[in-house]
């Protein structure tokens, strides 16, 4: 999706490749266990001060989680944006659904976004902006140079989210010619 929208995107496998980045997708996942990547590789300290540091960061359902204060079942996240989530708060993976959401920011057509075990976002702050909300619970949101989404906006074709994210990169200063996506893996 990166590089459909003109930008390079690379994994980052170590703590030391978050060092020259110019913004970071944590993407969609299983919550609990990149959680548990970030800690056992030693991710967490470098992507706190990632976010402290005004870094752009980019967390998509289970990245929604991790970027967090507060989840009502995850006892470590990042807090790296004012909002409180509850995992798979929209039920299971039986219940996952695709759906038309209005997104003021984005315009006409609706997007198609695809909610996989959805976080549900609980509580918003008041520096938290709501960028579009699904029956009466918001599913996207932006703090700053973080933006986070309860659904996965790279599993379609429609690019506005992903050029939205380069936009705030290259508003921050740190130019949109790559933007890193976290792979925790162990190779």
């Amino acid at each position: 999706m990166i590089e459909a929208c003109g930008a390079r995107g690379i994994g980052v496998k170590r703590p030391s490749g978050l060092n020259d980045v110019n913004g970071l997708i944590i993407p969609g996942g299983e919550s609990t266990t990149i959680g548990k990547l970030i800690e056992e590789y030693g991710f967490a300290a470098d992507l706190r001060r990632l976010g402290r540091s005004g870094v752009p960061i980019f967390g998509t359902c289970a990245g929604m989680i991790l970027l967090a204060r507060v989840s009502t079942d995850l006892p470590q996240t990042l807090s790296a944006i004012d909002i409180a989530v509850e995992r798979n708060g929209w039920g299971r993976q039986v219940d996952s659904y695709e759906t038309e959401i209005n997104i003021p920011a984005f315009g006409m057509p609706p997007f198609r976004a695809v909610f996989i075990r959805p976080p549900i976002v609980t509580r918003v702050g008041p520096e938290v902006q709501r960028l579009a909300e699904l029956e009466s619970s918001v599913v996207a949101v932006r703090q700053g140079n973080i933006l986070a989404t309860a659904f996965h906006p790279e599993l379609t074709d429609d690019l506005r989210f992903h050029s939205y994210f380069i936009q705030i990169v290259a508003g921050a200063g740190n130019g949109a010619r790559s933007v890193e996506s976290t792979a925790l893996t162990s190779s």
